[in-house]
């Protein structure tokens, strides 16, 4: 779970330094260009299948340690501590996944499949397939900008949990550096989907345009 766990993580590090081309707001021109080589180089394509996989595998996981912990105590505690022993978020992390996953169907529909499998409208002028206009058809829609940023709030509380619980899995929990855990899990879990929410929202305002 960790292991998955960090392998989705780093490919938001890679998708969200792509998607942020779009904030040179020179018309896409620089988004297509990363758009164009994450399309046609075959490396890249190849990891597309090792990523849905990777995705799959965290979802099964996830299933399967959730049945392992009802299975080792069937019968609740008459007191729940709550907020006092864990963070909500902690304890909604199959809430919060499955958010995500009903914003992943969403995602690859709006951009996935027209880049791989329906085709996009037209080239920019660099004669690259424009995934760019797609982007700013997309988001000229108020209820799918919303959907976006609270998919982006799910990620941010997900990620909160998760990154830090990813390294404590694979042992590195120490207190000479699991400080330092914590405050790069927050930061990440902060800025990263703080981005990916700041297109759909400037792009629908019409600042990047």
């Amino acid at each position: 779970m960790g292991l998955t766990g960090l392998f989705l993580i780093s490919f938001l590090v890679v998708h969200c330094f792509l998607n942020s081309f779009i904030f040179f707001n020179d018309g896409g021109l620089m988004f297509n260009i990363g758009a164009h080589f994450m399309a046609t180089n075959w490396l890249i394509r190849a990891m597309e299948i090792v990523l849905f996989a990777g995705l799959i595998l965290h979802m099964v996981q996830a299933l399967i340690l959730t049945m392992e912990n009802r299975k080792a105590r069937p019968v609740g505690y008459n007191v729940a501590g709550g907020s006092a022993n864990s963070s909500w978020y902690s304890r909604s992390m199959g809430l919060l996944g499955t958010l995500l996953l009903m914003f992943l169907i969403i995602h690859l529909a709006h951009f996935w499949v027209k880049s791989r499998i329906t085709g996009l409208p037209g080239e920019d002028a660099n004669g690259h397939e424009n995934l760019y206009a797609v982007m700013q058809t997309t988001f000229t829609q108020l209820w799918v900008v919303i959907v976006y940023v609270l998919a982006m709030v799910s990620l941010a509380y997900h990620l909160l949990h998760g990154f830090q619980s990813a390294f404590q899995t694979l042992g590195l929990n120490h207190k000479k550096y699991t400080p330092a855990i914590k405050a790069i899990g927050v930061g990440f879990s902060i800025i990263v989907p703080f981005i990916f929410a700041l297109m759909p929202i400037l792009m629908y305002a019409g600042i990047i345009k």
